[in-house]
């Protein structure tokens, strides 16, 4: 008898135990991997911005709402663009840093024929506009919808999801992702990140509630690797992805890092609930670790977007390096947890001519087309002083969401 063949009748490694030992071993490797990584590596498939155009009507009707002098509190312009669906059919929209009080026809106090506001005109650091089911804005709650938590800190609302006011339960709330910061010292101008929150508005009436820490990073020392999430949010199975970023202030960090969390569907308001990628798995507790960026020529500015197309997840965010302030560009994955792709071949919209930049791409519910839907916010580059207020309020166009409609496809 050939020794091979001894070998296998003595031991028991004949072809159909080693093919047992090859499923079990496959079947341990996919058990340490994410559950998507399982569900989309077999189908998922690369994606990138086949067309785009920009939505003159979504832009048009912030304008229209905006310039409207009927009013002296509500919403004049605004950034950190957000909106969630409601129940009844109506969107709420959420902002940053906001603007209220006058707008004044053209020509402008310097002869531009723009509409203005006067540098007097209040700011407030969060705000929400209401959309009626047929896409007319209506209203702005009273302003600020998130009240300072101490004096020097704010909060500006991120993503935000429709839940149950408790797992289970039939009435529904919306939980809205806040992120707070504390104001800084250059290169800290946009403030110092200090933890994330998740507040509860009632419904239909939109009342504040109560707000909730998820995630305080008063602890780490270095600013630049504290981690806000927040920035978006996307459903997939039996979870909620909520995504975070550090913020790239200094010159020697040109981009930021994105990492994920995960959360049970319906319960962002439960911060025990919350699991965080450290790098090989979800825990509860530990630092997160980076699923996206090398500090150089891949990565996200501190606010992008995510969507999932079919199996695959797409990333929008603006381009690093010079390109950044005046493109967008993307990235794709079969898992939240990555490997991510990219980036893709990036594209330049619209921008009024001057020092304004482009920043903060954020996708909001596709359109009956099934188009995506683009936001990005506008601003005066020059944004250490007094020049950037006065270029934002001699020409109000130059601080309010613009709009993309886009469809993805295969490369």
């Amino acid at each position: 008898m050939p020794d091979d063949a001894r070998a296998r009748r003595l031991s028991g490694t004949g072809p159909a135990l080693i093919l047992g030992l090859v499923l079990v071993l496959a079947a341990v490797l996919l058990t340490a991997l994410p559950d998507d990584d399982r569900e989309g590596g077999r189908t998922c498939t690369a994606r990138t911005v086949r067309d785009w155009d920009p939505d003159t009507s979504l832009t048009g009707e912030f304008a229209r709402y905006g310039d409207d002098a009927t009013r002296t509190d509500d919403w004049t312009g605004g950034d950190g663009t957000h909106s969630v669906r409601l129940p009844d059919g109506r969107v709420l929209w959420l902002f940053s840093d906001t603007y209220l009080g006058q707008v004044y026809a053209p020509p402008n106090p310097v002869g531009e024929s723009v509409a203005w506001r006067d540098v007097s005109a209040p700011l407030v650091r969060n705000s929400a506009v209401v959309m009626s089911p047929s896409g007319r804005l209506e209203s702005t709650l009273p302003a600020p919808v998130f009240p300072d938590p101490a004096p020097q800190q704010w909060r500006w609302p991120v993503a935000a999801r429709v839940e149950p006011r408790s797992p289970g339960s039939a009435e529904q709330v919306v939980r809205v992702l806040l992120w707070t910061r504390t104001a800084g010292q250059s290169p800290w101008i946009y403030g110092v990140p200090t933890a994330t929150e998740v507040a509860t508005l009632s419904l239909p009436d939109l009342r504040l509630e109560g707000i909730t820490t998820v995630l305080d990073q008063g602890s780490v020392a270095d600013p630049a690797r504290r981690v806000l999430f927040g920035t978006t949010a996307v459903d997939a199975g039996d979870w909620t992805y909520v995504f975070g970023g550090t913020d790239a202030q200094a010159a020697s960090r040109p981009t930021s890092h994105a990492y994920v969390a995960r959360v049970p569907r319906g319960r962002l308001g439960q911060p025990g609930a919350w699991e965080y990628w450290d790098g090989s798995r979800w825990a509860v507790r530990g630092r997160p670790a980076a699923v996206l960026g090398n500090g150089d020529d891949k990565g996200v500015g501190s606010a992008f977007t995510v969507v999932r197309d079919g199996r695959t997840y797409v990333l929008f965010t603006m381009a690093a390096g010079t390109e950044g302030l005046t493109t967008v560009t993307a990235y794709w994955a079969c898992s939240p947890t990555g490997p991510w792709h990219g980036p893709t071949r990036g594209f330049s919209p619209p921008l009024p001519d001057g020092g304004v930049a482009a920043y903060n791409p954020q996708a909001h519910e596709a359109a009956d087309d099934g188009r995506l839907v683009l936001s990005y916010d506008v601003n005066w580059l020059d944004a250490n002083g007094t020049t950037a207020q006065l270029n934002i309020t001699r020409n109000v166009t130059l601080y309010r969401p613009r709009f993309l409609s886009l469809r993805l496809a295969a490369p």
